[in-house]
């Protein structure tokens, strides 16, 4: 009897901590330090980009960071995927679609050109974000929470990545994520190729 009860109170605890999972992905720029136990991040400003990814275990979870933006504290509430930013610089994204095969050789008109233009300047002035709209303004030494889905793909600034594989017939969930110097030269490429001015941000 003794025996039986064990098992079940370990199955409830394993039930529980599961339920309770928040996997982060790091982006920093140079390594980053990530002490599971004491729950801390610390990064270095060094070259290029890097991102890691770890699991957190609890309901509710806070995290601590020391980069070169400062120190901070992120709280963590929500089950599911984040993104902690600790690089000096803010990040934008949102999730793409990869999986249509329309989409690698479509061409592009020059309105739908301006309403990309129009979409970028919203996200570089941190309109039209967050979780409803699948866009994200991400400041250095802040954490958003994307998605409840633990399979979806996460791409990090200056990754190549052009396509990504259905899953049993399911199109993947994926999230790009540019810095917002990267953006702010696509929008200049792209006003470019309209033949207009610029647009005022």
């Amino acid at each position: 009897m003794k025996f039986i009860l064990s098992c079940f109170t370990a199955i409830l605890l394993l039930t529980s901590c599961s339920s309770d999972q928040k996997r982060v992905v790091v982006f920093s720029k140079g390594s980053v330090d990530i002490n599971t136990d004491t729950k801390t991040i610390k990064a270095t400003d060094g070259a290029g980009h890097e991102d890691k990814t770890v699991d957190f275990v609890g309901k509710t979870v806070e995290l601590t960071l020391n980069t070169p933006s400062g120190d901070a504290k992120v709280t963590l509430t929500e089950n599911g995927y984040y993104i902690v930013n600790v690089k000096n610089d803010t990040i934008i994204g949102s999730q793409v679609n990869y999986s249509d095969p329309q989409l690698s050789n479509q061409v592009i008109t020059q309105e739908a050109l301006r309403v990309k233009i129009d979409s970028l300047h919203n996200l570089v002035n941190n309109k039209n974000v967050g979780k409803a709209t699948r866009n994200f303004y991400i400041l250095p030494n802040s954490a958003v929470h994307l998605t409840d889905n633990f399979d979806a793909i996460v791409v990090g600034p200056f990754h190549q990545m052009r396509s990504a594989e259905s899953k049993d017939g399911k199109a993947p969930e994926v999230y790009r994520f540019y810095s917002i110097k990267e953006i702010r030269e696509t929008i200049a490429k792209l006003e470019g190729m309209t033949g207009g001015k610029k647009t005022e941000e």
